[in-house]
């Protein structure tokens, strides 16, 4: 295993956290749907909720073809730098948006979180590349821990500039901090190998290799229940992190000040309960962590519609962010012992493309029922749905255990 590859792809997710914590959870969160479209009879939920769910649509559909372009004409890096500078320069042009520029907004953050979603397909692919099967639990237990620690120190520099209402000095901060810390990974990570394959070409066969993918795993019956189990579990996990900071906001009358301090709280809880759960991925099997995590998940959401007070809010946040570090570490995990030698960016794509097929989903049924019911407690539980029924599918699945071959 070679260490400064592992150190520089779990720097590409310190550095893509800053836009994660600061622009999709907390401070861009909140001050689109209050500030810029105005959150009254939860207008700013439903701009918001559609411009997430348009993104990953985009993201969920093109990620088969782009995985096997990647693979067929060794563009592997090329496009995670691609996609990475796209999500960076959208970030830069938030700072041109003034209050009631929804659909300018709207157009901004449909690109930013294309840039930033579709270039985990590629930086997912490089895990089976870069890290032995027996170590791939906890390099990806690593990778999100270290991606915590991006969230933390983000915050932190965000913090006195929200206090100071200098929106804008946020947004070039957060660009600066993703182009910065993600260059090691353009560096040090494996070079693209050119196979010949003109990028015409290598579209047709990418596009002809995604539907042979699509019908492999289908046809192959435990990655086949896997993937629709983390369709609907990855569905609440997503909701999660596109509305909490509303949520909080909105139901709990936050301010910005606590919003940044609760996340700040929840990532440190994430990154404790990310590293200390990389380890038993691999002696456990990451079947058992995401069990448990999806168990302490159900009860967070069902636990959060009570919720009367701030206090209460911020025992059930803090207690959420223990199995948001495990449940995708463990996730990710669990799918590498499906995909066949080689076949890491094609596989990786179909995996992208049911998370964020996920992603399309959730946001819109949250944004439709907050509407609809004037309120978003009843919203809440249909995140716990997601959790409880994913987890009954989960545990249909064999596989999982430590060290299980991948020829399953």
């Amino acid at each position: 295993m070679n260490k400064k590859q592992v150190l520089s792809w779990c720097l590409f997710d310190f550095a893509n956290s800053s836009y994660s914590a600061v622009i999709a959870a907390v401070v861009f969160q909140v001050y689109y749907i209050n500030r810029i479209v105005g959150n009254g009879g939860s207008k700013g939920d439903l701009w918001w909720g559609a411009a997430i769910s348009a993104s990953m649509l985009f993201v969920s559909l093109s990620s088969p073809f782009l995985g096997g372009i990647a693979d067929y004409a060794g563009l592997r890096k090329r496009l995670l730098a691609f996609y990475t500078y796209v999500c960076v320069l959208a970030v830069a042009g938030f700072s041109l948006l003034t209050p009631g520029e929804a659909l300018f907004g709207f157009i901004l953050i449909v690109i930013a979180n294309i840039g930033m979603e579709g270039g985990l397909v590629f930086y997912n692919s490089f895990l089976p590349r870069i890290a032995p099967a027996e170590y791939q639990g906890r390099v990806s237990g690593w990778g999100f821990g270290v991606g915590y620690a991006g969230s933390i120190l983000s915050l932190l520099i965000a913090l006195p500039l929200a206090n100071a209402g200098r929106f804008e000095g946020i947004w070039f901060m957060v660009a600066g901090f993703f182009a910065l810390f993600s260059l090691p990974a353009f560096l040090v990570l494996p070079r693209d190998t050119r196979t010949g394959v003109t990028s015409s070409q290598a579209g047709i066969m990418g596009f002809r290799n995604a539907v042979t993918t699509l019908r492999e795993i289908w046809s192959r019956k435990e990655p086949r229940k896997f993937l629709l189990s983390y369709l609907i579990y990855e569905d609440g996990v997503n909701t999660v992190i596109v509305f909490s900071s509303s949520l909080a906001a909105t139901t709990f009358a936050f301010g910005q000040s606590e919003l940044i301090g609760l996340y700040l709280v929840v990532q440190i809880t994430a990154l404790t309960g990310a590293f200390l759960l990389s380890k038993p991925t691999d002696l456990w099997g990451p079947k058992r962590i995401v069990t448990i995590s999806l168990l302490l998940w159900s009860l967070v959401a069902v636990s959060a519609f009570f919720v009367q007070s701030k206090t209460q809010f911020w025992a059930v946040a803090c207690t959420a962010g223990l199995g948001l570090g495990s449940v995708q570490a463990g996730t990710r995990a669990f799918f590498t012992q499906f995909i066949p030698e080689g076949k890491e960016a094609e596989y990786f794509g179909v995996y992208s493309l049911v998370g964020k097929s996920s992603a399309v989903i959730g946001p819109l049924v949250f944004g439709q029922v907050s509407a609809a019911y004037g309120s978003q407690r009843p919203a809440i539980l249909s995140i716990a749905a997601f959790f409880i029924i994913g987890l009954i599918l989960l545990r249909r699945v064999n596989g999982g255990g430590p060290n299980v071959g991948r020829d399953t």
